[in-house]
This record gives structure tokens, sequence and C-alpha cells, in this order.
């Protein structure tokens, strides 16, 4: 005999499943368990005791009815009791082999089917109704999602988070996380962080199908056709179970009879079973029918969350479909605590908290400090590079006076940013920041140096041009393609502390709102990473500009507007088309300019007009295409750089030596094969860089330059270094770049003094 508990393979479930068993599916499995119990008892019945037992009739064959076990009822139970006589048994001739032989015939071919094998049926339809109520959590396609989801749904429920973000929400005093242990708090924070991801995941994977939905509904169907099945033939036969059953079988030359009367000895307790099981489909098909009208009438593949935002106050919990929004309906029908507690994991604003925390157990404030050192401008720096939040513990750091984000997500600055007193320079780089009110009053006097770097500048927060306290603005990022000719930038009014404008993006032309700060603006910078910058005229309103960079902007010629810049001082044009400088006369206009940077162009010759420029003190002709430079330029006689490096140079003029102001000569990477002696008049120099040429020997007079710290040598032809090099008393080892092997050449005299601090 099988026991009970070997059928447990087809129902049995993981412990955790039954969240998602409603109150409908617990009670038809216990409806299931009564049914196997009637078909398991009936079976035992049928196996451990006699199924039928029959006796021969001994009415004459022409005198038998159609129902011979009629004559073989009591009769004296309606005759009077008065009329008493002695009754005695019949007499048959049987041995026990013939009545067994006659039972099993009798029961194999006069027993109904149904009065048979009625309990084997019953535990079939039983099995058949535990298959398809835990077929979906088998089904390979379906039980792995249902496992992932209880999985998520176990671990999000137990998390110490989702107790502290509900109670947050609530106005509870909960101390979660921050009052345990840094190491416990940050172990919790980073197993949330982890189910925030997990659930993002599981969410995009189980929303894109129905297949939960549609598996339930399936085995529901097929349930519901079962039940109908089963209950209209058990109707149909259940009358079949009879106490008596006529037999009649060709048995005369075995037995000597034809026609027995048997009784089936199960038959009376086989109707009970029999009407108690029929009880038991009929109250399991009633909830297989309501199931099917809770599937059909509500809209099971779409789950809100309404209920939930308003209670927690996370309004920007979303709204699901399809399986996962099935799924959480089951969940309702358990325990709609389960929903409640999982949609903190659905919300990015408990996401953006726990990730806020996360950021405050790892980055202290000592471990900020150890991060602060000074930056080129000489201030006290927070640099902060690729976090996924900017940590609170930033503003507890009242001694920064500036502040670096580079690769942060979106910030939100807290109230807690007037802690920092000091602060003058702030750097959002790939950092969009929102800024409350109240700290845009707090920053509106006291920054001084802002930076912006996005991929678009209309990404550029408007608090930014609110900043009138603002000295520096430097933007750097891409006008959008249908804007970048017009090149509209917010309006700079109110920026009436504006000194310097940095602005590198792909602009068709000068923003016409840098007019707004012409009166006060010193310092224009604008990159324009190769794009033509074609309308420049509104230079001209800029009286006040002292410097002046148009970098990588598609120029072919000096821009006119830049000679009516009066107080021009410095003008960088590098990085772009130049060919022709012919245009360089009329920089005498330009009677403030001391800086020229033409470097980086294609710059064939400079004209004979550059002797004009006698208050330049800095020229920048480097990386062009220069092969002669003018005698003329030796009438710049204020100039104290010059730089030629990177060109085609094979000889210099003479005149250079008039240049008695000179301190800086970079002749590196030309192609000269000498130099003159009268370079060496420029008593003043302090670098000479004569790398990378063809130069074979350096004369004797090189020992004149007293003044000379820095000679670069290196990559030339020479075979010795004169010995005059130790007259040049402010050059040293360090200063000195050659190979080893000419340095080694030295007198040993020479290179002591070199050596020598």
């Amino acid at each position: 005999m099988i026991p009970v508990a070997e059928f447990k393979q087809f129902t049995e479930q993981q412990p955790a499943f039954k969240v998602l068993k409603p109150w409908w599916d617990v009670l038809a499995e216990y409806l299931t368990v009564a049914m196997l119990m009637i078909g398991v008892f009936g079976c035992t019945l049928q196996v451990t005791q006699d199924k039928i037992i029959c006796l021969p009739s001994h009415e004459p064959r022409e005198n038998l009815s159609e129902a011979p076990c009629q004559q073989l009822l009591p009769r004296g139970i309606s005759e009077p009791m008065g009329d008493l006589r002695e009754l005695s048994g019949l007499k048959n001739n049987l041995d026990l082999q013939q009545y067994s032989f006659i039972n099993q015939l009798c029961y194999e071919t006069a027993l109904h089917w149904y009065a048979k094998y009625f309990p084997y049926l019953v535990v079939i339809h039983t099995l058949i109704f535990m298959v398809c109520t835990s077929f979906w959590f088998k089904f390979p396609g379906t039980s792995s999602k249902i496992e992932h989801f209880i999985s998520i749904l176990g671990k999000c429920f137990d998390s110490p988070w989702t107790t502290r973000a509900l109670s947050e929400v609530s106005g509870e005093n909960h101390k979660g996380p921050a009052a345990t242990t840094a190491g416990r708090a940050t172990k919790e924070g980073e197993q949330a962080k982890a189910l925030f991801e997990k659930v993002k995941k599981f969410r995009v994977h189980v929303e894109e199908g129905d297949i939960l939905y549609t598996m339930y509904i399936r085995q529901m169907v097929l349930k519901v056709c079962k039940f109908l099945a089963i209950l209209v033939y058990n109707l149909v036969y259940v009358g079949k179970i009879s106490f008596l059953v006529a037999c009649r079988v060709e048995t005369s030359e075995v037995t000597g009879y034809a026609s027995f009367c048997c009784n089936h000895t199960k038959a009376h307790l086989f109707s009970k079973l029999a009407f108690c099981y029929i009880s038991f489909v009929c109250v399991y098909g009633i909830t297989c029918l309501y199931t099917l009208y809770w599937l059909f009438h509500r809209p099971l593949k779409e789950y809100s969350f309404r209920s939930v935002r308003e209670e927690t106050g996370m309004g920007d919990i979303p709204d699901v479909k399809n399986d996962f929004a099935f799924m959480l309906h089951l969940i309702d029908q358990y325990d709609s605590l389960y929903s409640k507690r999982f949609a903190v994991f659905l919300s990015e604003v408990s996401e953006s908290r726990l990730k806020q925390l996360n950021l405050n157990h790892e980055w202290t404030a000592e471990k900020l400090r150890q991060k602060l050192q000074r930056n080129a401008r000489g201030r006290l720096e927070l640099a902060l590079c690729m976090l996924p939040g900017l940590p609170d513990t930033v503003f507890e750091l009242s001694e920064v006076e500036a502040l670096r984000l580079e690769a942060i997500g979106d910030i939100t600055f807290p109230p807690g940013l007037s802690q920092l007193v000091h602060l003058q320079e702030l750097s959002l780089l790939h950092s969009p920041a929102r800024l409350p009110f109240s700290s845009q009053i707090f920053l509106r006097d006291r920054l001084k140096v802002i930076r912006i770097k996005c991929e678009e500048l209309r990404e550029v927060p408007l608090w930014v041009f609110g900043l009138r306290g603002l000295e520096e603005l430097h933007l750097e990022g891409l006008f959008p393609p249908e804007l970048a000719r017009a090149a509209t930038l917010e309006s700079l009014r109110e920026l009436k502390q504006l000194k310097v404008l940095s602005l590198r993006s792909n602009a068709g032309k000068v923003p016409a709102s840098v007019t707004d700060v012409a009166g006060h603006l010193q310092r224009l910078s604008l990159h324009n990473d190769g794009a033509r910058l074609l309308a420049l005229n509104s230079l001209k309103k800029l009286a006040a500009l002292r410097e002046l960079e148009l970098v990588a902007c598609g120029l072919e010629r000096i821009p006119h507007a830049v000679f009516s810049l009066g107080a021009l001082q410095e003008l960088d044009l590098r990085d772009n088309h130049l060919r022709s400088i012919e245009e360089i006369l009329s920089f005498q206009h330009c009677r403030k300019l001391l800086t020229l940077r033409l470097w980086h162009n294609q710059i064939a010759y400079v004209p004979e007009h550059v002797r004009k420029l006698r208050g330049l003190e800095q020229l920048y002709l480097s990386h062009n295409k220069l092969e002669t430079l003018p005698t003329q330029l030796g009438m710049c006689s204020s100039l104290r750089l010059l730089d030629v490096s990177h060109n085609g140079l094979h000889s210099l003029p003479a005149e250079l030596g008039l240049l008695q102001n000179l301190q800086h000569l970079a002749l590196s990477y030309n192609a000269l094969e000498f130099l003159p002696d009268e370079l060496f008049f420029c008593r003043k120099l302090r670098t000479l860089l004569l790398g990378y040429n063809h130069l074979s020997q350096l004369a004797p007079q090189v020992g004149a330059l007293r003044a000379l710290s820095r000679l670069e040598l290196k990559g030339n032809r020479l075979e010795a270094l004169p010995e005059e090099l130790g007259n040049c008393g402010g050059l040293k080892k360090s200063g000195l770049l050659v190979e080893d092997t000419l340095y080694d050449g030295l007198p040993a005299e020479v290179r002591d003094r070199m050596e020598a601090e």
C-alpha cells in the first residue's frame, strides 16, 4: 500500500511560495487533501476486503425475473409475527474455490465500472487537481521568475532599510543604520543598494511578458473544465453503486448454476463517500469559478501603488504591469504589507536617500579633509570625482575655499551649503546641480569663480546667471546644431562683477549676451573646437577687454574687430588656419598689446611690418611653417620672449642681436646649422632652447651670456661643448640639457662648478 505522504511530490512547493497563494488556492489545497483521503480510504478498502459475495439462485431458469436478487429479500418482514415457522438454509453443493471463481467472474462482468473504480477515479482526479494547482510553480518558464521574485520579496521585506525608509516618511524617530556601528551600517547599506539593482533588473525582465498571468489562467480554466466533467459524470453514475447485483453467467457445467445474486459489500460506504466527494468537488468548483471571475473582472496586468504613494509620501513609486503586476495582486491577497515594503525599492527617492546614507558613511569628514589641497590659484580645494552623489559631510568642512565636482550624478545642494562660509570657487564638470533659493541667496555675493562643463550649454543651470558677485565664468559645452549659428546664451546682465568669461563650444558667432558685460569684462576666451567663428563684430564693444583668446575658431585672417580693442594687452589665436598675417600692421592701434600668440597655425612668413610692434614683449610663432625671419624683427626692442620652435628655419638674421631685452628664445625643432655671433649680444638671455636642430658647433661666445640658466642642446650634431660655458654663472647641470657624452667632455672644473650648489 502506498502511503499518503508519497503524494506530496505533486503539490510540494517551497514554503516561501505561500505568499503567492490566495485564500481560494489555500482552500482548494485543503479540499484536494480531503478528496485524496476519500480516494485513498476507498482504495484501501478495495484492496484489503472482499469486493463482492455471490450466491446461486435456485429458481428455475424459466421463472427468473429481470432482478433475480429481489427474490432473496427477506419476506418475513411483511408477514404477521404470529405465523412463525422454522427456517432452514439451502444447500448449494459448491466448494470454496467455486465461490471464489463466481465472485471474481461476477465482479468483472456484472458490477458497473463506476462502482468498481470509484476510489481510483477519485485519486486520479485529485492528483490532476493537485498538478493543475502547482503546475506554474514547476514549469521552467514560470518557476524561475517566481523563485527570483520570492527571493527578492523576502529580502526587501526583511531589509532594515525598508523599515528606516517607511519610518522617515511617516515621521517616526527611527534610528536604523545611523544608530548602529559604522561597519554594520555600511554592510546594510551595501545590501540595500544591491537590492535596488536587483529590483530594477527584475522589473525590466518581468514586465516584458505575461507568461505567469497566462499560465495561471490556463490552469484555472483546465480545473473548471475538469470540475464540470467530474460533476456531470458522477451525478449520472452515482446511482450505479447498488448493494445487490444480479449476475448471469454461463457456468452451469462448472457450478450447476447460471444465475447468481451478489452483494457489493462496500456499496453502502462507497455511495456515502461518493456523495461526500461530489460535495467537495462542488465547493472546489465554486472556488475555481470565483477565481475566474476575479481573474477576468479586475485588470490584473496593471498594478497601481497610488495608496502606497499617498501613505508613504514617496510620490515617485511607479505603477507596474504584466507579470510583475499580477504577482503583486496575488501578494495583496496574502498580505498587502508585502507590496508596501516592496514598493520602497521601486522608489528613486528612496534609492537616492540610501545612496546618500552610504556616501555619508563612506566619506567621513576626516576622510574628506585628507583630500584637501591647494589649487593653482592657491585656494584650499576639495575635488570629488565619479561619486554617486554628494556626501553631506562635505558641508562640515567650513575651511573649503574651492569645491570641484566631476562626473557626479544629479546634485541638489542642501541647506548645509551655508556652512561653507569661505567658498569662493565652484566647479561642476558633468555634474548637473540644483540650488535651492536659500542657497542661491547665500552664494549670490560670495562665489567668485564657477566652472560648468556639460554636454550642451542649455544644461547650464539658470541660477548661475544670477550670481551677481561672480568674477569668473567658465562654460564648456555644445550648442545644439540648430542653435549653433545663433549661439544664444542666457543674459549676463546680473553679473555686474564679471571680469573673465571663458566659453568652449561650437558657436557660429560671438554670443550677443557678451555685450551685457562689455563695460567690465577684462578677459574673453572663445574655444570653438575647430568650428568656424564667423561674426566677430560684437568684439568691438568690449572696450575694457585686456585679454582675448580665439582658439580653434577656424580663422584664416586676423579679425579686424580685434584692432578696435584699445585696452588689449594679450591676444591668443592658437589652433586656427592663419596663413598670412599682413594685418599685423594694424596692431599698432593696440598700443597696450604686450603678448601676441600666433602659434599652431600655418603661417609661412612674418611681414616686415612687425617692426611697428615696438611695445610687444612676447611673441609666440611656434608650430608654423616659417623658413626665415625678417631682419625687421630686431626692431621690436621690447621683446622679452620669442618662440619660433617647431618651424623650418635654416638660419637666423643677425639683427636678432639687437633684442637687448630678450630673456627667452626658443629655437628647438628647426633646421638651423649655425647661429649668428650677434645672437650672443643678447646679454639678458636666461633661456636658450636649441634642441633638435642641425648645429655642428656652439660658438665660444656663448660664455658672454652670464644670465643664462637654461640651455637645451639635445638632438644636434655637436661633437664637443665649448669650455666657455663655465663663464655662464647661472647655468647649472640641471639647466643644461645635452647628451651625457658631451657633458662628460667638458673640463672637470667646469663640471664641478655646474654641479656645485
